[in-house]
């Protein structure tokens, strides 16, 4: 264009223009964008190009659950409507089912090619404790004895015969099992611990 002209919006809330004739978009809408030069002699002479601004898409993201779970669960973000999406962990479907802990956004485009990013969402997945079985004198017992069975730590202990301390005295055969729940409320279940009773001995005397 013509050096030493001036530029100007019709409407200054929907789009500026620098001194260069740079255009800023400012809000959704349409602004006329002028250029006017002025002569020595006091003429001028104005061209005019209407600008439409077009919206940003509004972005948020829903869970379908809570976002702290222990390990193997998950939990289901839905980006809001647009025409692409573009996650943070590299997925561009609407909705992903995220498993690890992490800060999940989303930046969404709309059908006029404009993108806005989401504010991060924080999961959370708590690890399951470690649950096992030890005995403190071995697995087998004479009738009239017992062996006591210790669960690896935890918050709270479920055995599978109702007892609920981390230790128990066990005096009859049986196959147990631990229910270990952590500080986080996360749960795991060891494997069987068997112990068997042994039968004591009947003694008889005879006569000749």
């Amino acid at each position: 264009g013509i050096a030493g002209g001036t530029w100007s919006s019709s409407n200054v809330g929907v789009a500026s223009v620098a001194a260069n004739g740079v255009i800023i978009g400012i809000s959704a809408g349409t602004a006329t964008i002028s250029y006017t030069v002025a002569t020595a002699a006091g003429c001028s002479s104005t061209v005019s190009k209407v600008v439409t601004v077009n919206a940003l898409p509004t972005v948020s993201v829903a869970a379908n659950g809570p976002l702290t779970f222990c390990q193997g669960g998950s939990v289901t973000l839905t980006a809001s409507a647009g025409s692409t999406y573009a996650w943070s962990n590299g997925l561009s479907t609407q909705s992903i089912t995220v498993n690890a802990t992490g800060n999940y956004s989303v930046t969404v485009t709309n059908a006029s090619g404009c993108s806005a990013t989401s504010t991060p969402v924080a999961v959370t997945v708590n690890t399951l404790p470690i649950a096992s079985i030890t005995s403190l004198n071995g697995n087998t017992f004479c009738q009239g004895g017992s062996v006591t069975l210790v669960s690896s730590p935890g918050s709270i202990y479920n055995w599978s015969n109702g007892l609920t301390t981390q230790s128990i005295n066990v005096t009859t055969s049986a196959n147990l099992t631990v229910t270990v729940t952590n500080a986080n409320g996360c749960s795991a279940t060891s494997a069987p611990f068997g112990v068997t009773m042994n039968a004591a001995p009947v003694a008889t005397i005879t006569a000749n």
